[in-house]
């Protein structure tokens, strides 16, 4: 598809290293500005930036609004750029189609005009998680299948994990912890006594136990079946 007009993107390359599940990473793309008005970013929320999207083998959006990359300087017709973009890999790991385009903010893609977006198959890898660290104090004790299913989670690509607390009765702060259910993405509470991969570290507490509230960037799960029991201070378990 050969677009023409104000906007028209020609890309060149995208270099980017292996792609891990979740992970973000600096690729760089070249791509020139073959129409006639200049490229600009303007603001926050104004004017063109780079992304992408992420699709399935049918071309079916997993994730349609990926990070966006502001230009770094203006291109003028007939100028090219090449530039780092931010890059976030979706979960799970698996086979996707990473398509890489420009979008004038809160109004369309290039693509919506006829041009033909940077596209490549890319095979994202489950996620590194040898070095991931557990915040548990000393009177804590993770079930028997607790860090299993933590490395489990990491590798398909969260950077954060927690999930239920138990042995301090009357702790309102524990009451979300409660164990039971399963996976919670979107978990309004931060993680107690949670797995971390390198480069996070708590940044809250909870009943005196370190948390980490996830921010927005970095993707975190609760799974309810992840139950990291307290013990009392004699040792005795409290039920």
């Amino acid at each position: 598809m050969s677009a023409s007009g104000p906007l028209v993107a020609h890309w060149r390359t995208l270099e980017r290293a292996p792609v891990q599940a979740g992970a973000l990473q600096l690729a760089t793309v070249e791509v020139e500005n073959a129409g006639t008005a200049a490229w600009r970013t303007r603001g926050f929320e104004d004017g063109l930036f780079l992304s992408y999207h992420w699709l399935d083998e049918r071309g079916n959006a997993i994730v349609w609004d990926g990070v966006r990359t502001p230009l770094e300087r203006i291109v003028e017709p007939g100028g090219s750029l090449r530039q780092t973009v931010a890059l976030r890999a979706p979960i799970p790991p698996g086979r996707y189609r990473l398509s890489v385009d420009l979008v004038e903010e809160h109004r369309f893609w290039l693509a919506e005009l006829g041009n033909t977006p940077l596209e490549e198959d890319v095979d994202v890898e489950r996620r590194d998680a040898s070095e991931a660290r557990a915040f548990l104090p000393e009177d804590a004790e993770p079930s028997d299948d607790w860090h299993a299913r933590v490395r489990e989670l990491h590798e398909e690509g969260y950077s954060a994990v927690g999930g239920a607390v138990e042995g301090r009765r009357g702790s309102p702060e524990l009451a979300p912890y409660a164990a039971g259910g399963g996976r919670y993405p979107r978990f309004p509470h931060p993680l107690v006594c949670p797995s971390l991969l390198p480069g996070l570290e708590p940044n809250d507490e909870v009943a005196g136990l370190p948390a980490y509230r996830p921010d927005r960037d970095e993707p975190s799960m609760f799974d309810g079946r992840l139950v990291v029991r307290l013990r009392s201070r004699s040792g005795r378990r409290r039920f």
